[in-house]
């Protein structure tokens, strides 16, 4: 029996730029991600307090990507006036072959726990495109509710929230 392999985390850097470029085009994001520009050559040089931005390997291969995120205090305002003490994630995996492999699991499990590492977060939010059921059933799996619907920009999403309360 294969030893399942184990998810890392660490720093996306400038030099991932090409990675998630590609990624960026890989027909699995496109479909969970259609609209927006993420801006690596200019958000990787950045290192804002209120952002984490992390790369998931797998033995050293790059399978996926991690935003973590205050929407307090996030310049864009994306969340609106979000309340304190939230976190909000990104994530998805960017190599084909890595779908369905417990990876993406292994990859929130580590961002949950890192989000509420810090004793003042109160709960996580999420915004997966309201299309994408398999998404929503994941993010249920990881003790997730919905919150309900809410347009983004040029997406339409079903936002989920998992407050520390609730955390299985």
């Amino acid at each position: 029996m294969r030893t399942p392999a184990i998810v890392t985390l660490r720093d996306a850097t400038p030099d991932d730029v090409a990675l998630l470029r590609r990624w960026d085009d890989e027909p699995h994001v496109v479909e969970s991600d259609p609209n927006d520009d993420w801006e690596w050559e200019t958000e990787l040089h950045k290192h804002p307090a209120w952002r984490e931005q992390l790369i998931a390997e797998v033995d050293g291969r790059a399978i996926g990507f991690v935003q973590i995120i205050d929407p307090a205090l996030e310049a864009s305002h994306y969340w609106g006036d979000a309340e304190p003490d939230l976190r909000a994630i990104d994530i998805w995996i960017g190599e084909a072959d890595a779908l369905g492999q417990g990876y993406g699991t292994a990859m929130m499990q580590q961002a949950i726990a890192r989000c509420f590492a810090d004793p003042r977060v109160s709960a996580i939010l999420i915004d997966p495109l309201a299309s994408n059921e398999r998404a929503h059933r994941f993010y249920r799996r990881l003790g997730f509710r919905v919150v309900g619907p809410r347009t983004f920009g040029l997406d339409d999403c079903l936002v989920h929230r998992l407050d520390r309360v609730d955390r299985t």
